[in-house]
Formats: structure tokens, C-alpha cells, sequence
């Protein structure tokens, strides 16, 4: 394709949270210890060189239920986890331009405590600090909770959370920090506005004790296909992290969706950065994709009881105890167990009729980048992809995978050269923090 494309945002998606790197894989003898901050910080630091706007982490606080607490720990799928809120200030000092994204549930903070730590780390930063939005009901009984909410109430939860924080942020109003050292005048308290909240899920007074932001708040990211879901993008994020099939109608219509979400909440379409997740596997060659994509086409029962092992931890159900060669038993998974999940697990096969084989194999089948089968293939190849993406007016992807010194160079050693030479890759920051980065184009 062409030698300059249009520009597009990059960030990491560290999809096992803050766990036991490289368990599991031939790079765990590279003994880094998981539990120190030297691993992210290093992976950090080849982020922000290879241009990335962001570095996003994942987490679940719970175990999940009692019942299937070792199919979460057994094979470090589902934990333990470390809190990334935690490790993202070890990710500040390593970097002087990287936006840093951990994952926070609206059920484990209270507004007053959650708007002063993270105004603090904002300020810390210079500006790069983001907040992935999620509202897992699974850890309702970790926080107080006696019962989980619905999915919806859920977002109504995290609506007014977020909306509480905001109040908090700008109780310091206009000309309220003063700093006038001739007069002595610290900050003006008549400018400071007295927040009393009184909602649904929360209550609680102002005004913060803090300071007001000098290029805004932080950038809030929120993940979430369904309605309510996108509902709540359209109203309050900065990024929505998305996953849907990278064809012209999918990514066009999916696009739609948030832009009239934005909108209908007052916003506009271009407040919103939308970055579809991918998990490409770079190789050298158009003959090695080849190889690896027919391989893929026959596991091995190895490989078929890795991928049962996964998904057992997130189904919260032992399938490696099941017969590969049989269908799935009739009412195998409890109530609470995600539908998208399931979905992941079974696609549109009959579950009545299908042995669990077929559901393993499909997920272990790779594609071929080139044919837009999958994510296989040259770095090329996969910077044609990303520039068709831009062709229809992308705004970014989230690279997905361990954030790992071997995993991070294994995807983008071949890949940034191509990617910058074609101008679809920043070289320069703003200097100005997360949310400039994110506007610059």
C-alpha cells in the first residue's frame, strides 16, 4: 500500500492483568519476578520508544466463587492478581510520555477516595493517567455488597460514580487557586464550590482537598458491546476498547454506534477515540504464516487441554475432566458464568450435537492475515490491515498480549520500522500528557 498513510493511535492491552508473567511459556526463565516492578517497567520503556499511546491493564479482583476458586489459580489464568492501580505510579517513573490505563470497578471505591487518589497520580504523572471503567458484578461481596447488581444497574452505578468524581474535580472553581506569593494568598475559598451528593448508590460532601488539573481530568476508557454498555461510552469515554469483526461493514457500523451514543449525550463523534483489539502473531515470512496457520488446522490433545485449561478459568468450569469427543452436558454452566464467554467457547455450533473437540479446535485455528482470515502474518502484511483500517476512518487498535520484554519485541521488533516508514506511527509525543497524545490527530 502507500508510503503515507493516515495516522493511527496505538496502545497495549495487558490482557492477564498484573499476574504471574510468562507462566506457562519457555520465557519464564528469563526469571523476572512478576511480584516487582522491574518486568513492566522495562516492557514500559519499549512501548513509549516504539510510540504507543498507552499502556491499558486488566484485572478482576475476585477469585470468582468458592466452588471453582482452583480452576482460577491452578494454572495462574484467572490470578493471583496484583492491584494495577498499584503499579502504574513504578510505570510513571520509567517513562516520560506513556499513558498508563489500570482497570478500576466503581463497586471498590468510594467517589471522595477514588477522585483524590487518582487527581493525585494525575498530577504525579504530568498528565498521563487514564481509568479503564468496568462494572464486574461478580465481586459484589468483596466490597459490602450482599448481592450483585444487574448489568444495567451496574452502569447506573458507574454513570453516577463517574459523574460524582467529576463534581469532586471541579469543586475548585475558576480563580480559586491563586498562588500570590506579594499578598500571601494561597488559594480562594469562596471560589470553591461545596459539593453535597446525595444519589442512588453513593453520599457524600465536598469540596476536594485537592488542586484543580491544569490540562484536565484523566482519560477514561471503558470496554462493553452491549447497549447499556455503549450507552455509557457515548456518554463518558475517551476511548472505547472494541471488538468486532475488522471488515469495512462491521468497523463502519460499529463506529456508528458510539459516534450516536456520543451524541445523543450531547458529546461529539470525535470525542471518543475507538480502538479495536488484536492479538496478531508477527513472522518473518508469507511461508511461515503459511505453516503455522495449517498446523493450527490439527491440534494436538496438548494443545486442545491449554486452551481447555483458559477457558475453564473463565468459564469457572472444569472442561479438562469432560471427553473431548463428546458434546458439552446439558446445563454444565452456572448462571453467573459471562454469555460472552460462552459465546467465545461455543460460536454459532449446535452445543446439543458438537463434541467439545470442535469448540477447542475452532479456537485454536489461526488465520492468515492476508486474506483476513486472521491475525498471522508479515509485518506487512499486518501494516496493510492497518492502514485499510484508517481507510475507513479507524482511530486506532490495542495490541493484545503479556507485557513481557520477549512478548512485547516478538510483535513489534519487524513491526514499528514498517509501520513508521509508512506514517501510520507517531514518532513524537506532545509532551503534554495522555489526552493531547490522543487529540494530536
Amino acid at each position: 500500500m502507500s508510503g503515507s498513510a493516515r495516522p493511527q493511535h496505538f496502545g497495549w492491552f495487558l490482557a492477564r492483568g498484573f499476574g504471574p508473567h510468562g507462566w506457562g511459556h519457555p520465557y519464564l526463565d528469563w526469571d523476572y519476578d512478576w511480584t516487582r516492578p522491574d518486568l513492566y517497567q522495562q516492557s514500559a520503556r519499549e512501548l513509549e520508544q516504539a510510540g504507543f499511546d498507552f499502556l491499558l491493564i486488566e484485572d478482576a479482583p475476585s477469585l470468582g466463587s468458592a466452588e471453582t476458586i482452583d480452576l482460577r489459580v491452578r494454572h495462574a489464568f484467572g490470578g493471583p492478581k496484583h492491584d494495577p492501580l498499584l503499579l502504574a505510579p513504578y510505570l510513571f517513573q520509567a517513562t516520560r510520555h506513556l499513558g498508563v490505563i489500570p482497570t478500576v470497578n466503581p463497586a471498590a471505591y468510594l467517589p471522595y477516595t477514588a477522585a483524590r487518589q487518582f487527581a493525585t497520580l494525575q498530577h504525579l504523572s504530568g498528565d498521563r493517567l487514564g481509568l479503564n471503567v468496568v462494572t464486574d458484578t461478580g465481586s459484589a461481596r468483596h466490597f459490602g455488597d450482599a448481592a450483585p447488581l444487574g448489568h444495567d444497574a451496574a452502569y447506573d452505578r458507574a454513570e453516577e460514580w463517574l459523574a460524582a468524581l467529576r463534581e469532586l474535580w471541579s469543586s475548585w472553581g475558576e480563580g480559586a487557586l491563586v498562588r500570590d506569593v506579594a499578598s500571601g494568598v494561597y488559594a480562594d475559598g469562596t471560589r470553591l464550590h461545596a459539593v453535597r451528593h446525595r444519589g442512588e448508590h453513593f453520599a457524600f460532601d465536598g469540596p476536594l482537598n485537592g488542586v484543580p488539573f491544569e490540562r484536565g481530568e484523566p482519560v477514561i476508557a471503558s470496554p462493553g458491546g452491549s447497549g447499556r454498555g455503549l450507552a455509557f461510552a457515548g456518554a463518558n469515554s475517551d476511548i472505547q476498547l472494541a471488538l468486532a469483526p475488522l471488515n469495512e461493514k462491521s468497523v463502519r457500523e460499529y463506529r456508528a454506534k458510539i459516534h450516536a451514543a456520543a451524541v445523543e449525550r450531547g458529546r461529539q463523534p470525535s470525542d471518543i477515540r475507538i480502538m479495536f483489539a488484536i492479538q496478531p502473531v508477527i513472522v518473518s515470512s508469507p511461508e511461515e504464516a503459511d505453516r503455522l496457520v495449517a498446523a493450527s488446522a490439527s491440534p494436538t490433545d496438548d494443545v486442545l487441554r491449554t486452551i481447555a485449561q483458559r477457558q475453564s478459568s473463565d468459564l469457572e468450569t472444569d472442561l479438562t475432566s469432560l471427553d473431548l469427543d463428546a458434546p458439552l452436558p446439558a446445563e454444565l454452566f452456572a448462571e453467573n458464568v459471562s454469555q460472552g464467554s460462552l459465546r467465545r467457547l461455543t460460536g454459532d455450533r449446535d452445543v446439543a450435537t458438537t463434541p467439545l473437540r470442535a469448540h477447542l479446535t475452532a479456537l485454536a485455528k489461526l488465520g492468515r492475515i492476508s486474506d483476513r482470515t486472521g491475525f498471522v502474518g508479515t509485518a506487512d502484511e499486518f501494516a496493510d490491515l492497518i492502514e485499510e483500517l484508517g481507510e475507513w476512518g479507524n482511530d486506532g487498535v490495542l495490541l493484545w498480549g503479556d507485557l513481557h520484554p520477549v512478548t512485547v519485541h516478538r510483535t513489534l521488533d519487524e513491526l514499528v520500522p514498517v509501520l513508521r516508514r509508512r506514517g501510520i506511527l507517531r514518532r513524537e509525543y506532545t509532551g503534554a500528557g495522555l489526552r493531547a497524545d490522543l487529540h494530536a490527530f
